[in-house]
């Protein structure tokens, strides 16, 4: 069964000199504010777009990569994942760069790596995103 989820931006004024706020209307967690100056310079208490894909990717490849883990019969203690996506005014998005640290009993490192590798494909976020390029960097304590 297929899922919507719904956020809505209000913006007011200018791009420069504007702000909005975006709402998470689906799960009702939250109104955030938004502005160019949060966006393109310090964030200073606001959101961005570019952060909130961070957000949406990071759980997504998180979510994957448990969900791999455990069909492979070895289902992971811990997954904590960054995503650092950056922005370049004038260009957009120019790279998304995700970094996992992963408890997983027992596997390898190597076989981690590879579950990681196929969680960063397989991520249906990734898959949107897949327009820009995106990193995996992994750490494993076993």
């Amino acid at each position: 069964m297929a899922t919507t989820r719904t956020a809505a931006a209000h913006w007011e004024g200018s791009l420069m000199e504007g702000s909005g706020q975006v709402e998470l209307q689906s799960s009702g967690t939250g109104t955030f504010d938004v502005s160019w100056p949060a966006r393109a310079e310090a964030a200073n208490g606001q959101t961005s777009p570019e952060e909130l894909i961070a957000a949406a990717h990071s759980t997504c490849f998180s979510m994957a990569l448990s969900h791999a883990l455990a069909q492979a019969g070895t289902p992971p203690t811990s997954i904590d994942t960054t995503a650092n996506v950056t922005f370049q005014p004038g260009t957009g998005i120019t790279g998304i760069a995700l970094s996992v640290v992963g408890s997983v009993p027992g596997i390898t490192a190597e076989q981690f790596e590879e579950a990681a590798q196929g969680a960063k494909t397989g991520c249906p976020v990734s898959q949107a995103l897949s327009a820009v390029p995106i990193t995996l960097e992994t750490s494993f304590t076993g």
